[in-house]
C-alpha cells in the first residue's frame, strides 16, 4: 500500500457472535472480528447486505439483539451512542451532516475535545477547508462537505474511527484527495479505522484487512491485498460488475 503505519496487534475492538437490526427485524447475524491499534479494516459486499447496520450498530444507533462488542477493554454493546463517542468512537456517516448556518471554523470548534487534531492540523490535512474557514458550511460544495465532516470526527480525537461510504458520489479529483488525507491521517497517528465503501478497488488498494458481508453474516476475511489479487473470488463475493 505504500503507507507506513505501525500496527499494534492487540485489538482496540473486538466484536463476538454480534446481532442486531431495527426493533424485532435482525440485520446482522453472529457477527465475530477484531480490529487492531493502527489497522484500517474495510468492510465490503452489495448493496443492502449489512454494512452501514455495522457501522450504526458500533455507534449503538440500532437494536442490540446478542453477542459483545468491546472497545479499549470496555463492554459498549449497551451504551448510549454519546458515551461510546466519549470513550473515543467517532464516526462519519453516509450523510453530509455538518452544521449549516456555522462556518466550517466553528464546526470544528463545537466538538473539539483536546489532543492531536487541533483546527491547524485538521486544515493541513483538509487545505480547502483552511481556505473556506470563515464560509458558512451550508455554502460548501459537497466535497468540501465531506471534508467537513471526517475533519469534525477528528476533532474529536477519537481511537477509532468509523467511515461509511466516505467518497460515495464524489468527483474523481476530490476521491484522490480523500485517499491521500486518510493516508496522512494514518501515518500520523494509532488510530484504527473501520470504512465501508462500495468502490471496492479502493477500499481493498488502501487498507489492510477486509471483511465481505452477505445477508448481515461475514463470509470472507483476509488481507486486502490477497482479496484484490483474486479476481474470481472477488467476483463471486461481491461481483466486479456492480
Amino acid at each position: 500500500m505504500g503507507i507506513e503505519t505501525i500496527i499494534d496487534l492487540a485489538p482496540v475492538l473486538s466484536v463476538r457472535n454480534l446481532a442486531a437490526g431495527y426493533g424485532p427485524a435482525q440485520v446482522l447475524h453472529d457477527v465475530s472480528f477484531d480490529v487492531a491499534s493502527g489497522e484500517m479494516l474495510v468492510v465490503i459486499g452489495r448493496n443492502g447486505v449489512g454494512k452501514t447496520t455495522l457501522i450504526e450498530t458500533l455507534c449503538g444507533l440500532t437494536t442490540w439483539q446478542g453477542g459483545e462488542i468491546t472497545f479499549a477493554g470496555t463492554r459498549i454493546e449497551k451504551l448510549s451512542p454519546f458515551r461510546r463517542n466519549r470513550l473515543g468512537i467517532g464516526w462519519v456517516p453516509q450523510e453530509r451532516e455538518v452544521f449549516p448556518t456555522l462556518s466550517v471554523a466553528e464546526n470544528l470548534d463545537v466538538v473539539y475535545r483536546g489532543g492531536p487534531w487541533t483546527r491547524p492540523a485538521l486544515y493541513d490535512l483538509f487545505p480547502r477547508l483552511a481556505e473556506r474557514r470563515s464560509h458558512y458550511a451550508r455554502q460548501l460544495s459537497g466535497g468540501e462537505q465531506q471534508m467537513l465532516v471526517i475533519a469534525r470526527a477528528l476533532a474529536t480525537n477519537p481511537s477509532l474511527l468509523l467511515l461509511d461510504e466516505p467518497v460515495e458520489g464524489l468527483a474523481p479529483l476530490i476521491v484522490q484527495e480523500m485517499i491521500a488525507a486518510i493516508h496522512k491521517m494514518r501515518r500520523e497517528s494509532a488510530m484504527s479505522i473501520i470504512m465501508v465503501e462500495q468502490k471496492h478497488d479502493i477500499a481493498l488498494a488502501h487498507s489492510d484487512r477486509c471483511l465481505v458481508i452477505d445477508h448481515g453474516a461475514i463470509v470472507h476475511t483476509s488481507a486486502s491485498a490477497e482479496l484484490l489479487a483474486d479476481h474470481a473470488l472477488l467476483d463471486r463475493l461481491i461481483g466486479v460488475a456492480e
